[in-house]
């Protein structure tokens, strides 16, 4: 069964909007290599809106990094989005309405993993509906402040699992989570 991969670069404070203001600083060799390993695991790409309409204004058009150029254009997308009704960039599909039964069936069938850049929204909706099954944090020893965060708005609390963690020279913590086990209710007789 393939899983669903998210990796995003956050800030002590949860924010993960905008990494282009905060995010260079602390990238690194390490950082290259964790990111290039989450693109090496995936062969699909599952994207929200808004990061998908930022990827297709500026893949397409740029050979400037030819590895990374061909993984973005050629890889299958898998875009969910509620006002989008039709995609341009080549390989990309539209994911509306049962999002999480598409993703689930998707999920079954066979295939690397399918890959979550970016999308914190979307993100955040996988994990409260139970189809994201990792998630990976590039947490920067930055606190930014103001921005989208990914634990604002949580319909409820969202037990993790710490599968690993890695510091690297820039200070910057590689954490792996999946969702915990379902922890038994204790109850007192």
């Amino acid at each position: 069964m393939r899983k669903i991969v998210a990796g995003l670069f956050i800030s002590l404070d949860g924010v993960y909007e905008a990494p282009d203001q905060w995010h260079f600083p602390y990238f690194n060799d390490e950082m290259g290599a964790a990111v290039g390993g989450q693109m090496q695991n995936s062969d699909t790409m599952l994207l929200g809106r808004v990061t998908y309409e930022e990827f297709a204004g500026y893949w397409p058009d740029h050979a400037d990094d030819p590895e990374i150029g061909a993984f973005m254009n050629d890889t299958p997308k898998l875009v969910v989005s509620n006002t989008l009704t039709s995609l341009d960039w080549k390989n990309s599909t539209l994911v509306t309405g049962d999002v999480t039964g598409q993703l689930t069936a998707i999920k079954a069938q066979p295939g690397k993993n399918i890959g979550v850049t970016g999308s914190g929204t979307l993100v955040r909706s996988l994990i409260e509906d139970g189809v994201l099954d990792e998630l990976h944090l590039l947490v920067h020893p930055i606190a930014v402040g103001k921005g989208k965060n990914l634990w604002s708005d949580l319909k409820g609390t969202v037990p993790l699992e710490l599968v690993s963690s890695e510091k690297f020279s820039t200070g910057v913590l590689y954490n792996i989570y999946r969702p915990a086990p379902a922890q038994a209710e204790s109850t007192e007789s």
